[in-house]
């Protein structure tokens, strides 16, 4: 599964502009819905994106299969997918104390999204100032 960069900023911009449009609603007070209906836009844009990756993750496993850069590529990809399902537990807590279904504290719902910025910081820092290869 392929998609050219103008279909992955389309698809970015159209799951987007969904959930803004539902986020602005709940918070005029327009509509009464659950946090949970209000996320999903971003939850299947998720999907999609884990799917993808997952796709791709197993395409190193076929015989045969030669990476560009080697244990660097699967450990990108390792990367992406800790992020991504950070990401998901960060939206999953803070619509469960959005709803108050349990009694979290705010420091709690954001322990996920603290640990997906600093891994982001390594991974921009190890970009920035790459190894020195004799």
């Amino acid at each position: 599964m392929s998609m050219s960069l103008a279909q992955r900023v389309l698809l970015t911009w159209i799951f987007s502009l969904v959930f803004l449009i539902m986020l602005v609603l709940k918070l005029d007070e327009k509509v009464n819905w659950n946090w949970f209906l209000i996320f999903v836009p971003i939850w299947i844009f998720d999907a999609i994106l884990l799917l993808m990756l997952a796709l791709k993750m197993a395409g190193h496993c076929k015989p045969g299969h030669e990476p560009r850069d080697g244990p660097q590529d699967l450990r990108r990809k390792t990367w992406y997918l800790t992020a991504m399902l950070l990401k998901v537990a960060f939206c999953l807590t803070l619509c469960v104390r959005l709803e108050q279904l349990a009694e979290i504290k705010l420091s709690l719902v954001c322990i996920p999204l603290w640990v997906l910025l600093l891994g982001a910081m390594t991974e921009l820092g190890y970009n920035i100032f790459p190894e020195q290869r004799d």
